[in-house]
């Protein structure tokens, strides 16, 4: 199944492959050329390791122009009163008496840990699209669920907190 992208997403995947492969991929190179010139290449530690990162980077490189073709470009607006990708919600959680805040992200970049929630997830799909101060049911399976009320939906984007690397 292709992964769905905003263009911002797409942006900040294009941002990666540039760094890894003028800045990252440039470094690697030279790390095994240093641990080259050490001696013996069986035994040595720094030689095997280099190689390793090198690797490690191709190989991301690699996924992420993988990942580029076959994303699904899907767009991040939304009305003005409903919550859409890239918005910040406050959700008062009816079970627990709380109120938790989350970020709604496409599905590469969902993050629980980081408060960012996929479109994908069953929190997500249940949001998506819906007003400030309505109740929505999130179904978990079929036979359970629960219920949370929007609070708040904060338009602008988080991009501040976002890192070339958070893909």
């Amino acid at each position: 199944m292709a992964e769905q992208l905003t263009k911002s997403d797409v942006e900040k995947i294009r941002e990666e492959i540039e760094y890894r492969k003028l800045v990252v991929r440039k470094e690697a190179l030279e790390a095994v050329k240093e641990a080259r010139s050490h001696g013996d290449l069986s035994e040595n530690f720094e030689y095997h390791a280099a190689k390793k990162d090198k690797n490690q980077n191709e190989s991301r490189i690699r996924y992420l122009e993988r990942l580029l073709k076959t994303a699904v470009i899907v767009s991040d607006e939304s009305k003005e009163d409903e919550i859409g990708i890239n918005n910040t919600v406050q959700l008062y959680m009816e079970d627990d008496d709380e109120v938790e805040t989350y970020r709604l992200v496409t599905s590469i970049r969902g993050s629980s840990l980081r408060g960012l929630i996929s479109t994908e997830s069953p929190l997500g799909k249940a949001i998506l699209g819906h007003k400030l101060g309505e109740r929505v049911y999130v179904r978990i399976n079929d036979t359970s669920g629960y219920y949370v009320e929007i609070r708040s939906i904060d338009k602008t984007t988080g991009d501040a907190e976002d890192k070339i690397r958070s893909f």
